[in-house]
């Protein structure tokens, strides 16, 4: 780690250090069971417990406040510590409960087996009440593949009643299978229709996800004497709570991942929103921005930024967003500050972006808040995105390609440290 100052301009200076580059272990099974774009490495929250503990930070509750699918809450839950989380995004927040938690075998072959007994022994009506197809819903799916669909998730429900931690498993395995019963293009990260897609039913998808985590559970390494809080919250409106010693976090970067459209088909599906758009008004990062006061300023790095997006025609029209990001930012910082405890330590791990020849300084940024905002002893170090290294583009369907497209992706990010 290198300590840095307020007039640092860049972080082109600053060599890659391999112990923040790979871990020692593969990943558990559990940080499979669901896609999720963008993953954070798992091996990252050990090595932020390990630099804590040699920075003599106390840490009994570790934090996240992009909590995504859950990694972090997973491998902190295994090292022993209490972990308190939020994400705007109620499918992250649903798979990271469902990853964190280690459930009881027998009881989970129990209700698998009630669901498919009911659903292959009655070929009953699904009460209208119930039905969730909406214009969206039949976009993507075809007529059998909805039927099918509705009356799983009408079984696993009516099955497992209030029994929430394990209704949630089996509703995290059902929000899996959508892309697979759908029109969607097989291993794209955008909202792309495949109109030559060949689909098995969603029953056959169903068998194969639960398989699949549920010899995740059972190899899962949590031993459930630990308190793993997740909330479904906006990061920017985080209210008083109890502190915690360590925040270990990714923030999106800016003109990144729409995630409201990646999870679109599980947010209709479970009935999180009629409208999936209404999602992605005040997302971090999103170019579907709430207004915002243009007067309001923002650090020397944002501003800097926005100057050179502005004096470029070609990327003058997504200064708004980044304003927005920038801004955003910020508070997330000041909430970070106050989530700690006094000695506490924030982990950040953010790599930069570049928008028509316009290097966006997500990192930059980031670091200076945090010396505006109280944060003392602001260190930084590198480490390499080994699978984006050699394709740092995205082409149109949001696959890595060499081909050079408007937005490039960086092949390395920082881990950025303070103290309060």
């Amino acid at each position: 780690m290198e300590s840095i100052s307020e007039s640092i301009k860049n972080f082109d200076y600053i060599k890659t250090d391999e112990y923040w580059n790979f871990g020692e272990k593969d990943e558990d099974k559990m940080h499979r069971i669901h896609t999720y774009p963008a993953k954070f490495p798992s091996f990252i929250t050990i090595k932020a417990l390990e630099y804590a503990r040699e920075k003599k930070v106390n840490v009994a509750t570790v934090g996240d406040i992009f909590c995504g699918c859950g990694t972090v809450a997973y491998e902190v839950a295994k090292q022993g510590y209490d972990f308190w989380g939020c994400d705007v995004n109620p499918v992250a927040s649903l798979i990271a409960r469902v990853k964190s938690k280690r459930l009881e075998p027998q009881k989970l072959t129990d209700y698998f087996e009630k669901i498919i007994g009911l659903y292959t022994g009655f070929k009953m009506c699904i009460p209208i009440e119930y039905k969730k197809v909406n214009s969206r819903i039949l976009y993507w799916f075809e007529e059998e593949r909805i039927e099918e669909l509705e009356r799983l998730l009408y079984f696993i429900e009516s099955v497992c009643g209030k029994d929430e931690d394990y209704k949630e498993f089996f509703l995290c395995a059902f929000s899996n299978i959508l892309k697979s019963t759908s029109r969607w293009l097989t291993k794209s990260i955008k909202p792309t229709v495949d109109s030559k897609k060949i689909t098995k039913s969603a029953l056959y998808y169903f068998k194969r996800q639960y398989k699949k985590m549920y010899i995740s559970n059972l190899e899962s390494r949590i031993t459930g004497n630990t308190v793993v809080d997740i909330k479904v919250v906006d990061s920017l409106k985080i209210q008083d709570r109890e502190k915690i010693d360590l925040l270990v976090t990714s923030p999106p970067y800016v003109t990144s991942y729409e995630y409201a459209d990646l999870h679109q088909l599980s947010l209709l599906w479970l009935g999180f929103t009629d409208d999936y758009r209404e999602f992605r008004k005040d997302t971090i990062g999103s170019v579907f921005e709430k207004e915002i006061d243009t007067k309001l300023k923002l650090n020397k790095i944002g501003e800097e930024v926005l100057k050179q997006l502005n004096d470029n025609k070609e990327s003058k029209s997504r200064s708004k967003a980044v304003r927005k990001y920038y801004l955003d930012m910020e508070k997330i910082v000041l909430n970070s500050y106050r989530l700690l405890n006094d000695g506490g330590m924030a982990l950040f791990v953010i790599g930069n972006t570049e928008y028509k020849n316009v290097r966006i300084k997500n990192a930059e940024h980031l670091a200076l808040a945090m010396i505006e905002n109280g944060f003392s002893n602001v260190e930084v170090t590198k480490r390499k995105i080994s699978n984006k290294i050699l394709t740092p583009y995205r082409n149109s369907q949001g696959k890595f390609s060499k081909e050079k497209t408007g937005k490039k992706i960086y092949s390395e990010e920082f881990i950025v440290v303070g103290r309060k």
